[in-house]
């Protein structure tokens, strides 16, 4: 089913118009009711989030800059954040503002749970249908019970995802089993609510990930691509092996995620799901870019996700941006074999040059290259008027949720922690080689990646924050994995290869959390945040909503800015 059909009202009960005494006699009854294949159908295309995670996780991340603190040279500017709670994210507070918005916590909490309460609703009734046999009094044939798990499978898949988002972004990192006994996870939907005031209780993490677990192995039994107009918007069957790959590698069991990865392609060379977005020269819109590279056309496509969201314009001249040395560790950087290739672009009087894959040459939308560039290839708003003459209708951010590019890199890590650093370095050599262009008088300096490339390159930290301290064995100690020096460079190179891969998509967060990186964020004039490893605020605060309800808050220790900058205030231009 496409994201475009509206959402269906099942069942409606017809309102008499006999009389109003008789009106109000009966009890007004809205529930939604699924009695065929095709409505359960319908009902799992809303149950998917449309609240898009990427404000929260990449304010949070390495992956943002704020303006408004004084770069190398003490230039700073006076921009306004797009809104209030974004420099709580960038502060990692707790956020108490604009809890409707859909970019917030308080959305990405309320968007989870509303595609989980309409999984719950479909998994109920198949239920229903699996013990009478019979759909709408009639026994249902092979083909229905065909349909019937697809159903299923996809129910369980989104069951599954929507309760990994929200440990992964609510909760600290998985550390294993015996640790993770230990930590609060959070409260894990299986019926649908039937009570006024339901109270819930948030488990432990541990709990969370088995229930997780549960899901995820008995959706991959039953999805199937059979029985989908457009299986991309879907779980289909390499969205929900790519999921289970991103799955276990949280959990580090490493022959999983190669197992699922490699079960993502279907058969397939990986090599033939070449993204060809990097070819192209006659894009003249930037919504044209993120249009094609998000489409289903894509062979690397495996599943997309629809979101009502302004991630996009906030930052776009305003406070924050993937600007300064985040920029420089991701879309605007060096690499191990494009690190020759050189760019420049003048910044008033001074002339700033810098290493970039040139893939990325007519691929980044800039306002001002001093205060933030943002790649749009990947994330970009389609804006769906419901008015032209009055300019207004729904701004919308389709998200590249699942795609090869990061199942390969997925299979590399899992890789290196295996031994099998050739397999590793081939899936590395083949993520790298798909930003080749096809023309090779475009490619300037870059080169197929070689392993001693990865070594030196590496080895002798490039800056930007590209190479930072592993510190997983802590986060999530293994008996059977561990980081060594010959594995390091590796790491850091696929660390690096997700890093561009994911850029503003959020899931830069996710890494920080399970490699146990710390961050700093330096903010205004002198204030500088620090997060150590595993601090608590790894955990995003659960919405005050939430917490007003009776839901257990994130712990929290008091951690105040450092006031460590030395600034020279007659260094600075005010910007209006």
């Amino acid at each position: 089913m496409k994201l475009r059909y509206k959402i269906l009202f099942l069942g409606l009960a017809l309102v008499g118009l006999s009389s109003c005494s008789d009106f109000l006699d009966k009890v007004p009854d809205t529930r939604v009711y699924l009695v065929n294949l095709d409505q359960l159908q319908q009902l799992l295309v809303t149950a998917y989030t449309q609240n898009n995670y990427a404000n929260v996780c990449e304010l949070s991340s390495d992956n943002v800059a704020d303006n408004n603190s004084p770069d190398d040279e003490g230039m700073r500017y006076h921009l306004s954040s797009y809104d209030q709670f974004d420099e709580q994210l960038y502060a990692w507070q707790d956020v108490d503002l604009d809890i409707s918005d859909s970019d917030s916590p308080s959305g990405i909490w309320s968007g989870c749970y509303s595609a989980i309460a309409a999984a719950n609703a479909v998994l109920q009734k198949v239920e229903l249908f699996e013990q009478t046999g019979e759909i709408e009094g009639e026994p249902m044939t092979a083909n229905d019970r065909a349909r019937l798990n697809a159903i299923k499978g996809e129910a369980h898949m989104i069951r599954a995802y929507h309760h990994y988002l929200l440990a992964q972004i609510f909760c600290m990192p998985y550390r294993g089993e015996t640790i993770s006994q230990t930590l609060p996870g959070i409260p894990y939907a299986t019926e649908p609510e039937t009570r006024l005031d339901p109270k819930y209780d948030r488990g432990t993490l541990q709990e969370t990930y088995d229930k997780i677990e549960a899901d995820l192995l008995t959706g991959l039994e039953f999805v199937t691509d059979a029985f989908y107009e457009v299986p991309k918007y879907h779980f289909n069957v390499a969205a929900s092996n790519a999921f289970a790959a991103r799955f276990y590698t949280v959990k580090r069991e490493y022959d999983k995620v190669v197992k699922y990865a490699t079960a993502a392609f279907k058969g397939n060379d990986p090599a033939t799901m070449r993204n060809d977005f990097w070819d192209q020269t006659d894009f003249y819109y930037y919504s044209d870019v993120a249009r094609y590279y998000s489409s289903v056309e894509r062979p690397g496509n495996f599943m997309l996700l629809s979101t009502y969201s302004t991630f996009d314009r906030r930052f776009y001249g305003y406070r924050f941006a993937c600007n300064r040395d985040a920029l420089r560790a991701t879309i605007m950087g060096p690499g191990p074999s494009w690190e020759t290739c050189r760019w420049s672009y003048r910044s008033g009087k001074k002339q700033i040059t810098f290493s970039m894959m040139p893939c990325f040459s007519s691929m980044c939308a800039s306002v001002g290259y001093d205060y933030g560039a943002f790649f749009v290839g990947n994330c970009f708003e389609q804006f769906e008027y419901t008015d032209k003459l009055a300019g207004i209708g729904y701004v919308h951010m389709v998200r590249p949720e699942f795609t090869s590019q990061e199942t390969i890199l997925l299979r590399a890590e899992a890789n290196i922690f295996l031994g099998n650093l050739d397999a590793a370095f081939n899936d590395l050599a083949l993520w790298c080689d798909e930003h080749l262009l096809t023309d090779a008088s475009r490619n300037y300096n870059m080169t197929p990646l070689t392993k001693e490339q990865i070594i030196r390159f590496y080895n002798k930290n490039p800056g930007y924050g590209i190479v930072q301290d592993f510190h997983i064995d802590e986060v999530c100690p293994s008996d059977r994995y561990h980081v060594t020096e010959e594995i390091l460079p590796y790491l850091h190179c696929v660390e690096h290869f997700r890093r561009i891969q994911m850029v503003h998509l959020g899931n830069r967060w996710f890494d920080i959390k399970r490699f146990g990186f710390e961050v700093t964020h330096k903010m205004g004039i002198s204030d500088v945040h620090h997060l150590d490893v595993l601090d608590s605020r790894y955990a995003i605060q659960i919405p005050n909503e939430v917490i007003g309800a009776g839901l257990e808050p994130n712990e929290r220790v008091t951690v105040k800015a450092e006031n460590s900058l030395v600034v020279n205030k007659n260094a600075f231009e005010r910007v209006n």
